[in-house]
């Protein structure tokens, strides 16, 4: 029988093994990405990729400064997203 903190361990590689390779693949997207709506989806992948990947960092180590990180982090991509949204739709940030 497998133990909880067993299981948590694995559960935990799983998660950090498919987390990185969604950032890598969003990486790609970014690199090939056709149009630039692909390179701004592919960084707010990118960002909520790193959002987890912190997330499941802070979960292994038993940390709580990861999730204010994460918060921190969350809030960042967001504006950036919608700046870099903005600027490919209109030339300018602020009206």
């Amino acid at each position: 029988m497998i133990l909880a903190t067993q299981f948590l361990n694995v559960a935990l590689a799983i998660a950090f093994l498919a987390l990185a390779l969604g950032q890598v693949m969003s990486m790609v997207r970014l690199v090939l990405g056709p149009t630039s709506g692909d390179r701004v989806l592919a960084l707010d992948t990118m960002v909520i990729n790193a959002l987890g990947l912190v997330i499941v960092l802070g979960i292994h180590q038993g940390v709580q400064i990861y999730f204010e990180v994460a918060l921190l982090i969350a809030m960042l991509g967001f504006v950036s997203t919608v700046a870099m949204a903005r600027f490919i739709l209109r030339g300018d940030i602020i009206e």
